[in-house]
C-alpha cells in the first residue's frame, strides 16, 4: 500500500515518481521526546476525538517539510541529522483536521488565533507584544526594547511574514531575542507567527557542503557563538579524539563601561546590547553593561575553549538558562556531551539553577536537570567553590559565634590569629646540637599567605592553645569547623593528577572516604545554629553552605555516571575542572589585553577577544588554550582566594598594619660605609659570608611581603624541620632584627654573588640595561644546574600545579635571583637607606651585630641568638 505524507495539505505519496523528483520519506522517530516535537510541528487534530493526533506505525513525513540543514550527505545519499525537527508547513486549510496549536493547561486561557473572532484576532506585532506583557508577564523593558528596535523594520501584518528560509535579518534578530528573553512568550508567538523551531536558532546551516552561520553564531570575533571554535571542536570529534567527547560548561559575566562609540571600520555605533544577531542600536535601546562569557573545559584532558560572548544590559537567571541551553544544543550537535554546568555562587547563579530545574533544598537536593527537557539525558549543576567560601566567611563574620551541638565556632579566634604579633620563643635545643639543656631562640610569626579554611589554620590554633595563650583557649569548635572546611576545599580544588588522598583526583581509591566526608559535612551543616538557636542552613546566610551540599551531590553523580562506566575515556576526575578558575584565567587575559585597569568598553572588549581568539589553541595543557598567557591555573586560584587569607583579615581589622622590612639592614650586615652604594659595601671580602647571609635574609623578607603562596613563603626562612608542625604559625630564626634565610635562599644568593663578581665588571652604562641583567640571570641558572636540589619542602607542592617548567619552583628561584641582583646593582638611595655624612671609611659594629656563617656550616653560630 502506498503511504502518503501525514502533513496537512501535503499530497506527496511514497512512490517512484516522488523519489524521481528527489523527495524522500521519513518515519516518525521512536524517541519519545523527538516524537512529541514532530507531532507538535505537524499540528494536527484527530477529527473524531478532537484530541491531539497520534501517528500510527506507518506515519511518515516527506523531505519537503525539513530544512536543507536537517540533512547530512554520504556520497550520493543523504539522511536526516540526529535531532532534526520538521519546520516547513503551509498554512492549514480550514477543514475537519485543522486545529489550534497544542497547548499546555497553563496556556489554555490565552487567546489563540484559530479560536478568536476576526474582529478580536491580533493582527500586528505591537498588539501581540502588548498581549504578551499582560498575559505572560513579559517585562515592560523587553517590550519597549523590541518595539523601539523593530517597529519600523518588521512586517506588521501576519500574512506578510515569510517562511524561515526567507526571513530577513530583522526577523531573525527579533526571533532570537524573544526566545532568549522569554521562552514562553516565544512559544506562544510561534503559534501565531510562522517562527522557526527553537532548535533552528543554533544548528548549523549547510549550503553546497559549506557551513553557514546559525542564527546565534558569527564567523568573526563579535558577539554570539564563535563558529571557528565550534568547527575546530567538531573536527577533533570527527577524528575520534576521545579527550573531546565530554566537557564541563561554565558561564561568567564581566562588567563593561557604558559608552556609545563609533566604529569606523564597520561604520556603525557600538556599545549597545548584542546577543549575536546584531547590535540593538535604536535610540531607546539601553547600553550594554555586562558581557556574558561561555567556556567549555575538557574533563578527560585539560583543554579549554571560549565558545562566545553576549553583550547585555541586565543579566537574569532566565536569560543565562536560555544561553546555556542553546550552548548545550550546539555542543551536542557536534558530538560533545556536556556533563556539568558551573556558575558563580550568587543570587543570579541560584536563579539560573532554578530556571534549569535544579532544586537547592537541604532536605531534598536535585543536582541535575534534563536537557532537552523531559529527556533521559541529565546534566549536573555546580556552584563555584571560591565564591561559596567567601559567603561562608561572611556568614561566620556576621554571626560571630555559631553553635554546633556542644561546640562553638568563634570568629574571634581567627581574628586573633591574623593579628598575632611576632613573639620570641625559647625552647630546648635538639639532641643533635650536642649542648643538652641549652635553649635556642626562635621568633613566632604568622604566615599571612595562609588560607583561612586550611589545615594550617587549624593546626596553628591548636598549637597556640597548647602554648597557653589566653586568646586561643576553648577553640576546639573553631578548629573542628576550619578542619572540615579544609578537607572539603582539598576535595574541590584537586588539581594534581599525581597527588594522593583528598588532594588527589576523584577515583575509586578515595571515593569511599570522600563520600563519608560529604555525609559528615551535611550532618554538620544542618546542625549549625546562631546564638538565638535559629538554623543557619535556613537563614539568609545559607547559600554558601547549600552550595557545598549541592556540589557534593553533583560530584557523587559525576563519579557514578562518568568515572564508573567502563566506556568512559578516563576513570578519574580533577575536581578543579568544575570551578570557574579556567574561565577566570581567560577573563584575566582579556582584562590585560584590554589595557585598562577598569571596566572596558564594548569596543575594547571586542578587540581584546579577537586578539585572544586568534591565538587560541585547543591543545590540552597548552598555556595559550584559553588565552591565559604566562599565568597558571594554580596562580589564578590563589589570586581569587586572596580575600580568604589571614593577611586579608589582618588588613581588614588593622589596615595600618602591614609587613615591615628591616630598615637597619646595613648595620646588621656588620659594616657601615659612608656615602657609598650598598653594592660597594657588600664587596668587602672580610665580611663576605656575613654580608651575603644578611642580604639573603633581606631578600627573603622582601619577597615574603608579596608572595600569595603559603608553601613558597615558608620555604624562604631557616627553620627546624624536627620542630612541631604548627601550620600557618612559623618558627623563624633571627639575628639583629633580620630573619635568617633558608639554606636554599642562601645558596642562590651566594651563587648570584659569585656570578656578579665574575661577569659584572663592565661599564656603568651597561649595568642599567635589561639585557645585562638577563645575561647575569642566565649565568646564575647555569651555575645552579647539576647542584643539590633546592627547597626540599616544596617537593609535594610541585604536584599542586601544572606539570611544566614554569611552576612555583622555578619562579621562586628566578625572583630570588632578580631581587638579589637588583639590590647589588642599585644604589642605596633606591632602598631608602640613609648614611652618615663625612669621611669614607669602614666602621665595624659591635660583635653582637655580626652575622653567623652560612646556615648549616657551624652550630656555634646560634650562640648569638636571642642576645
Amino acid at each position: 500500500m502506498t503511504r502518503s505524507c501525514s502533513a496537512l495539505g501535503c499530497t506527496a505519496r511514497d512512490n517512484g515518481r516522488s523519489r524521481e523528483r528527489g523527495i524522500s520519506f521519513h518515519q516518525f522517530p521512536v524517541d519519545a521526546v523527538q516524537r512529541r516535537e514532530w507531532i507538535r510541528a505537524v499540528n494536527r487534530v484527530d477529527p473524531r476525538s478532537r484530541q491531539a493526533w497520534r501517528p500510527g506505525p506507518g506515519a511518515i513525513l516527506c523531505s519537503r517539510h525539513f530544512a536543507e540543514a536537517d540533512f547530512e550527505r554520504y556520497g550520493l545519499r543523504r539522511k536526516l541529522r540526529r535531532g532534526a525537527v520538521p519546520s516547513r508547513f503551509p498554512h492549514p486549510a480550514a477543514g475537519p483536521e485543522a486545529r489550534p496549536p497544542l497547548q499546555t493547561p497553563q496556556q489554555q486561557q490565552l487567546p489563540v488565533a484559530g479560536r478568536c473572532s476576526p474582529a478580536h484576532r491580533p493582527r500586528t506585532v505591537a498588539n501581540v507584544l502588548r498581549e504578551l506583557a499582560e498575559k505572560l508577564q513579559l517585562s515592560e523593558e523587553t517590550v519597549n526594547l523590541l518595539q523601539a528596535q523593530f517597529s519600523a523594520d518588521l512586517p506588521c501584518e501576519l500574512h506578510n511574514w515569510k517562511q524561515m528560509a526567507e526571513y530577513s535579518p530583522e526577523m531573525r534578530q527579533f526571533a532570537c531575542i524573544l526566545h532568549l528573553y522569554h521562552i514562553k512568550a516565544y512559544d506562544y508567538l510561534r503559534k501565531i507567527f510562522p517562527l522557526p523551531h527553537p532548535y533552528s536558532l543554533t544548528k548549523q546551516v549547510y549550503i553546497n557542503s559549506e557551513c553557514i552561520s546559525s542564527w546565534l553564531s558569527n564567523n568573526e570575533a563579535v558577539a554570539g557563538f564563535s563558529n571557528d571554535i565550534f568547527l575546530r571542536l567538531q573536527e577533533k570529534v570527527e577524528r575520534g579524539e576521545q579527550a573531546y567527547c565530554y566537557c564541563a560548561l561554565m558561564v561568567q559575566d564581566m562588567s563593561l563601561q557604558k559608552k556609545q562609540e563609533w566604529d569606523p571600520q564597520t561604520q556603525r555605533l557600538t556599545g549597545f546590547v548584542d546577543l549575536g544577531t546584531g547590535v540593538l542600536d535604536a535610540d531607546e535601546a539601553p547600553l550594554a553593561s555586562e558581557a556574558i562569557i561561555l567556556m567549555a573545559v575538557g574533563i578527560a584532558s585539560p583543554w579549554t575553549a571560549p565558545l562566545g560572548y553576549f553583550f547585555v544590559n541586565s543579566t537574569t537567571g532566565q536569560l543565562l538558562a536560555q544561553l546555556l541551553r542553546q550552548t548545550i544544543n550546539k555542543l551536542n550537535n557536534i558530538g560533545i556531551r556536556v556533563l556539568s554546568v558551573t556558575s558563580g555562587t550568587t543570587a543570579r547563579g541560584a536563579e539560573t539553577a532554578r530556571a534549569l530545574g535544579v532544586r537547592i533544598d537541604p532536605e531534598r537536593i536535585q543536582c541535575t536537570f534534563q536537557h532537552p527537557p523531559g529527556s533521559a539525558h541529565s546534566i549536573t549543576y555546580l556552584f563555584d567553590i571560591c565564591h561559596a567560601l567567601q559567603l561562608i566567611r561572611s556568614a561566620l563574620q556576621c554571626f560571630q559565634n555559631i553553635e554546633c551541638l556542644s561546640d562553638t565556632v568563634r570568629w574571634q579566634h581567627v581574628v586573633e590569629l591574623a593579628a598575632l604579633r611576632e613573639q620570641r620563643v625559647l625552647e630546648l635545643c635538639s639532641p643533635k646540637s650536642g649542648r643538652p639543656g641549652s635553649k635556642e631562640s626562635y621568633h613566632l610569626k604568622v604566615n599571612l599567605a595562609t588560607l583561612l579554611f586550611s589545615e594550617g589554620v587549624a593546626d596553628a590554633l591548636e598549637h597556640l592553645q597548647k602554648l597557653g595563650l589566653a586568646s586561643f583557649q576553648n577553640c576546639s569548635g573553631t578548629v573542628k569547623f576550619v578542619r572540615l572546611m579544609s578537607h572539603l576545599c582539598d576535595i574541590f580544588h584537586g588539581r594534581g593528577p599525581y597527588r594522593r588522598g583528598l588532594k588527589g583526583p576523584l577515583a575509586a581509591g578515595n571515593y569511599t572516604k570522600i563520600s563519608h566526608l560529604f555525609n559528615e559535612a551535611k550532618n554538620f551543616f544542618v546542625t549549625l545554629t546562631d546564638s538565638m538557636g535559629r538554623c543557619i542552613i535556613k537563614s539568609k546566610r545559607r547559600l554558601g553552605f547549600l552550595s557545598f551540599l549541592l556540589n557534593a551531590e553533583s560530584l557523587k553523580w559525576l563519579y557514578t555516571n562518568y568515572v564508573c562506566p567502563e566506556d568512559t575515556p578516563s576513570h578519574h576526575l580533577l575536581t578543579y575542572t568544575f570551578s570557574l578558575d579556567p574561565l577566570e584565567l581567560f577573563l584575566k587575559a582579556l582584562q590585560q589585553a584590554c589595557g585598562s585597569s577598569g571596566s572596558p568598553t564594548c569596543t575594547m572588549f571586542q578587540a581584546a577577544y579577537h586578539k585572544l581568539l586568534a591565538s587560541c589553541s585547543l591543545v590540552p595543557g597548552s598555556p595559550h588554550s584559553g588565552g591565559s598567557g604566562n599565568t597558571s591555573s594554580l596562580d589564578i586560584s590563589l589570586s581569587r582566594r586572596r580575600d580568604l587569607t589571614l593577611g586579608s583579615i589582618r588588613a581588614q581589622y588593622n589596615p595600618a598594619c602591614g609587613r615591615t622590612l628591616a630598615t637597619e639592614y646595613p648595620y646588621c650586615a656588620g659594616l657601615l660605609l659612608h656615602g657609598s652604594a650598598l653594592s660597594n659595601a657588600l664587596t668587602d671580602l672580610s665580611l663576605h659570608a656575613q654580608s651575603v647571609t644578611c642580604t639573603a635574609g633581606f631578600v627573603a623578607e622582601q619577597l615574603a611581603s608579596d608572595l600569595q603562596c603559603e608553601a613558597c613563603l615558608a620555604s624562604l626562612f631557616e627553620s627546624d624541620d624536627s620542630r612541631l608542625k604548627c601550620g600557618s604559625v612559623l618558627y623563624i630564626k633571627k639575628l639583629g632584627g633580620v630573619s635568617l634565610p633558608s639554606t636554599s635562599v642562601y645558596r642562590i644568593t651566594s651563587i648570584s654573588e659569585q656570578v656578579l663578581n665574575r661577569y659584572g665588571k663592565v661599564g656603568d652604562g651597561k649595568k642599567t640595561t635589561k639585557l645585562w641583567h638577563l645575561s647575569l640571570e642566565l649565568k646564575v641558572f647555569q651555575e645552579l644546574l647539576g647542584g643539590s636540589p633546592l627547597f626540599p619542602t616544596l617537593t609535594n607542592h610541585l604536584f599542586d600545579g601544572e606539570l611544566c617548567i614554569d611552576n612555583h619552583y622555578t619562579v621562586l628561584v628566578k625572583e630570588i635571583t632578580q631581587c638579589y641582583l637588583n639590590i647589588r646593582t642599585n644604589h642605596a638611595k633606591h632602598l631608602n637607606l640613609k648614611y652618615h655624612c663625612g669621611r669614607h671609611r669602614l666602621k665595624r659594629l659591635k660583635g653582637k651585630h655580626l652575622f653567623p656563617s652560612p646556615p648549616g656550616s657551624c652550630q656555634s653560630s646560634q650562640t648569638h641568638m636571642g642576645s
